[in-house]
């Protein structure tokens, strides 16, 4: 008998905003472009922040497959700078939820995600925080595959507060290379709050 979790993920059209996956799923329902486009921009515009979850698991599967998204995201120089840490156990759950004042969620996630950057890989010279903006695509991709297939998941940042850092990093035993950017709790949504609208024509500039 297949459990719960492979439920939402046979029932909802993976519009995932990575075009690989979007245009995989054009393919195989044979979707217009037009329909796969409009999926792709209503999982942007629908993605918010969720911050209560279920006591449902979420499958190794499908968090390689959040993986997979994050690491699509472009790179400067294509260094991909990062490794993801995946964190299950509930008592470092917890503790990052003790020292993160603004994820107290993550004691009742089903998994986080920690996204790093590796100074190992990182550009030397003026270039070098390119790592950040790498980390920050791969962070919002995660978050609008985790959307796409009906999971709640939210960013709760950690770089650059210092204090933070330090706590990430002993808490998960990081390596010294590591730099951890933020904490993404992901688990199956217990409530279902409005997207804001953010649209503002009034912060745009036409030259």
């Amino acid at each position: 008998m297949k459990s719960r979790l492979y439920i939402p993920l046979t029932l909802i059209a993976l519009s995932c905003a990575v075009l690989a996956v979007a245009l995989w799923i054009s393919a195989s329902d044979g979707n217009s472009g037009s329909d796969t486009s409009s999926a792709v921009l209503e999982n942007i515009a629908s993605r918010t922040s969720i911050r209560a979850y279920t006591s449902e698991p979420v499958g190794d599967e499908t968090v390689t497959a959040l993986l997979k998204a994050g690491m699509a995201a472009p790179t400067a120089m294509n260094t991909q700078p990062w490794t993801f840490y995946v964190v299950r156990d509930k008592e470092l759950m917890r503790s990052l939820a003790e020292v993160l004042p603004y994820a107290k969620m993550a004691a009742d996630a089903a998994v986080l995600i920690v996204p790093c950057g590796d100074r190992d890989r990182f550009l030397s010279g003026e270039g070098m925080t390119y790592w950040v903006q790498d980390l920050s695509a791969a962070s919002e991709n995660i978050l609008l595959a985790a959307h796409a297939m009906g999971l709640g998941a939210v960013w709760t940042g950690v770089y650059p507060i210092r204090e933070r850092i330090a706590d990430v990093s002993r808490i998960l035993e990081m390596e010294d290379s590591h730099v951890p950017f933020c904490v993404i709790p992901i688990g199956w949504p217990a409530d279902n709050p409005e997207p804001k609208d953010k649209w503002d024509p009034e912060k745009i500039i036409y030259r």
